[in-house]
């Protein structure tokens, strides 16, 4: 029987910045465990030896000049043909030897997208502050569109041609994982997760995440993606507030009037009116947005089904 994995077109694409300590080392763990496959080293402007390593482990090297995680990761997913894509980062953190397997799941099960969801017996490569942060910004996910991942963050990822060739990449930095885990899960892929081990840092090699800085970042991609995707329970909850405080304000005001037939407080009259006027604003708002968001999602679930599904020619779809 044919592995399923040497008929298709795998391409390991690795996002780098200044790895030069780690960079070969990953080149040569995902070349063992992919022998057949095409290993593309993204550099973003690194300042170190990261190019040269790269190239010297056999990997083929391009450049994406805009710095940032998201702007590479657009112009890999642009750039790069293949059936299917392996995504890992450059520091040597993630367990290559995991890729095979990951890579048949997705073609056997006609997935999507795999995450290597990262488990660490490492106290020194998974930080409890980013432990903690992971799993606060996976539950805010999971409230607001209904299903999640166990982590959202994890930069360890398998992607069917479909996936990448529809995805509209918007984000500019390390939000990018959030914006790809959301992607999914609003056109309602079929999608997989696998425990991974994950690393520590070989010597030399520094994280470039900020725990403060990129959770910041990460909460205001999912604020933003919460106001795209779901205007109604946006607009609608702000104009529930609105509602509510206008209806607190409005209650003493009712009960002077019912007793003096007089309304005294002609401003709180007016704020009250005011905010009801503003309340209804925002749900119709909410109403008329969520009308053109369903039509971008038709358009975007159009554009994923133009291609064909990860197992297709290996069962004679074209």
């Amino acid at each position: 029987m044919i592995d399923p994995v040497s008929r298709s077109r795998v391409a390991v694409i690795l996002p780098c910045y200044n790895e030069e300590a780690a960079i070969g080392a990953t080149v040569a763990g995902f070349r063992a465990a992919l022998p057949a496959a095409a290993i593309y080293v993204y550099d973003n402007k690194s300042s170190d030896r990261t190019v040269e390593v790269a190239r010297a482990a056999g990997a083929i090297v391009r450049t994406e000049r805009m710095q940032g995680k998201g702007h590479v990761v657009r112009r890999m997913f642009a750039d790069v043909e293949a059936d299917v894509y392996v995504m890992a980062d450059g520091d040597a953190t993630y367990d290559a030897a995991a890729a095979p397997g990951m890579v048949a799941m997705l073609i056997a099960d006609n997935l999507d997208m795999v995450v290597g969801a990262r488990a660490s017996e490492v106290q020194a490569a998974y930080r409890r502050g980013h432990r903690l942060g992971n799993a606060l910004l996976t539950g805010i996910l999971a409230r607001l569109f209904g299903r999640s991942f166990s982590d959202i963050l994890s930069g360890y990822r398998i992607f069917s041609r479909r996936f990448v060739k529809s995805f509209p990449v918007l984000s500019q930095g390390f939000e990018i994982e959030t914006e790809i885990s959301v992607h999914a899960l609003e056109l309602r892929m079929p999608v997989g997760e696998v425990v991974t081990a994950y690393g520590a840092r070989p010597e030399g090699s520094a994280s470039k995440l900020s725990t403060y800085r990129d959770g910041w970042r990460i909460l205001k991609t999912i604020a933003m993606l919460f106001r795209i995707e779901r205007p109604v329970l946006f607009f609608g909850g702000a104009g529930a507030l609105l509602a509510w405080v206008a209806l607190v304000l409005a209650i003493p005001l009712v009960v002077t009037y019912a007793h003096t037939g007089l309304v005294p407080r002609l401003p709180t009259a007016l704020l009250s009116t005011g905010l009801v006027i503003l309340a209804f604003l925002c749900l119709f708002c909410g109403l008329i947005l969520d009308t053109v968001v369903r039509g971008r999602r038709e358009v975007r679930r159009l554009a994923y089904l133009s291609l064909p599904a990860p197992g297709a020619s290996r069962t004679g779809g074209t």
